[in-house]
């Protein structure tokens, strides 16, 4: 999918959340696949509550990685701001360095310092796509009131050392009707499944096989 430094996007002013949920549904689509169990990390978790909004009947479940249902605060929106000007002022070189430096936990730059490397070779954003991904995150909505719809099972998972969503506000997707299965991963930032994928693949692995045919 495109955002979050991780690949190409389109140009564009603004890469909404119903822009990215219309992509999947049309990759659903193209796939003829009717119904699927979806995960999403971050942006991808936002993602998916707009999937859920727009087409509940192509979900079965959904995992959440280190993403929220809360829009952001106001100290967030004058973060994405700042990031805005300086990725057009200055490109994006060192905006994506800090990223690549202060997003993994504390803990994996410690145990694994090539990380950081390995995560800033991964953003290859233009200055002009990480504009439109920062401010579609930006005028994201509120998904509280749509976790209370959420009537498919749901498995969240937070990383205690995350310094962009924290645990206790992933916590809000415990309200969902069909149920939610909530863990914190010690020692995981902000990019936990990747961090940490043999911790996040051994909760995700028994939680799927509900889904077996």
């Amino acid at each position: 999918m495109p955002a979050g430094g991780f690949a190409k996007v389109p140009d564009a002013p603004v890469l909404t959340m119903a822009q990215l949920a219309a992509d999947v549904l049309g990759l659903l689509d193209q796939l003829q696949i009717p119904k699927a169990v979806f995960a999403g990390c971050s942006i991808g978790g936002y993602a998916l509550l707009e999937l859920w909004r727009r087409a509940p009947q192509c979900i079965s479940g959904i995992v959440f990685v280190c993403s929220k249902p809360q829009p952001d605060a106001e100290a967030n929106l004058a973060k994405r701001a700042e990031t805005i000007n300086r990725a057009r002022a200055e490109g994006v070189s060192k905006l994506f360095d800090g990223m690549a430096e202060t997003l993994p936990g504390a803990t994996a730059r410690h145990d694994r310092p090539e990380i950081v490397a390995e995560l800033r070779a991964r953003m290859t954003l233009t200055p002009e796509a990480e504009v439109a991904v920062q401010a579609g995150l930006a005028t994201r909505p509120d998904s509280v009131p749509t976790v209370a719809t959420i009537r498919v099972p749901v498995l969240a998972i937070a990383g205690s050392e995350d310094s962009s969503v924290s645990p206790a506000e992933m916590e809000a997707l415990k309200a969902a009707p069909g149920g939610c299965e909530y863990h914190v991963l010690p020692g995981a930032g902000h990019f936990a499944a990747y961090e940490q994928p043999r911790k996040v693949a051994a909760l995700m692995a028994p939680w799927l096989r509900q889904f077996d045919a």
